[in-house]
């Protein structure tokens, strides 16, 4: 049975709560998007923390805040986890913001070259690159335009595929308090490194300093080489691991922290 603290138990109703009344709507309108899209809004960059994608996903987070989380709570008071919590899902989001708005940034120059230059080989290239799941149903068109690249309406057909292809990947909302998770773990495995942590698996117990090397060398990984197939944002679990480091090693510099 979890023993769970004041400001952890608030978090974990408001998330559950949030989440049976989620749907597409509320998601568009409070998920996280781009900076480079019409629908980012700043309030966005709290909202996303409540909501969630399924039931596995906000399982999996409210496993990871009613397990770590109280420890936190009762080592530094409700105030400063609070505030920690909240710090480093709002990190998680930025560092998440800044990165995706670079790399949307090069597709949207990419975008506007082959609006000025359009042609066959430019177009296939592209679609390779960005239109994932997309790409099937774009086929038949692939095809045509194959067999008539000088053909004016597929050029124009082509011209409108790929801006809606980026306007999809702009508008695709991030959600989730796996940031603010994130940050919790690093917390707990940078304040009690030696506590022994039985996995289920494998079944078998590993120290909590281990854990979250494993944890951050997995999510820098699959960030890096860029596994966006598993639709996971891992910039904003690394973003949460990095401000939680940032916070408490501050806090450990002010002589405050560890009282």
């Amino acid at each position: 049975m979890f023993s769970l603290t004041p400001v952890v138990r608030v978090l974990l109703i408001i998330n559950v709560l949030a989440f049976l009344v989620t749907n597409e709507a509320i998601i568009e309108q409070f998920g996280l998007h781009s900076f480079l899209s019409d629908k980012f809004n700043p309030i966005q960059l709290l909202t996303h923390m409540f909501l969630h994608g399924g039931l596995n996903h906000i399982f999996s987070n409210m496993i990871g805040l009613i397990v770590f989380g109280p420890m936190l709570e009762q080592f530094w008071g409700p105030k400063r986890f609070t505030f920690f919590y909240f710090f480093t899902g709002l990190g998680a989001a930025f560092l998440f913001s800044g990165i995706n708005y670079f790399e949307m940034h090069d597709v949207y120059g990419t975008v506007q070259a082959y609006q000025a230059h359009p042609d066959y080989d430019r177009f296939l290239a592209f679609v390779d690159q960005h239109a994932g799941s997309y790409y099937d149903r774009l086929v038949p068109f692939i095809e045509k335009f194959k067999e008539f690249p000088n053909d004016n309406k597929n050029i124009e057909d082509s011209i409108s595929i790929i801006n809606r292809i980026f306007t999809n990947q702009v508008d695709e909302p991030m959600v989730g308090a796996s940031g603010a998770i994130f940050g919790v773990i690093m917390g707990y495995g940078l304040l009690f490194p030696n506590t022994q942590l039985f996995l289920l698996f494998p079944p078998i117990p590993v120290k909590a300093k281990y854990l979250v090397i494993f944890y951050g060398a997995i999510e820098l990984y699959s960030g890096v080489y860029r596994a966006q197939a598993d639709n996971v944002a891992h910039f904003a679990h690394i973003g949460g691991m990095l401000f939680a480091l940032v916070l408490i090693k501050y806090w450990g510099s002010q002589r405050k922290t560890f009282n």
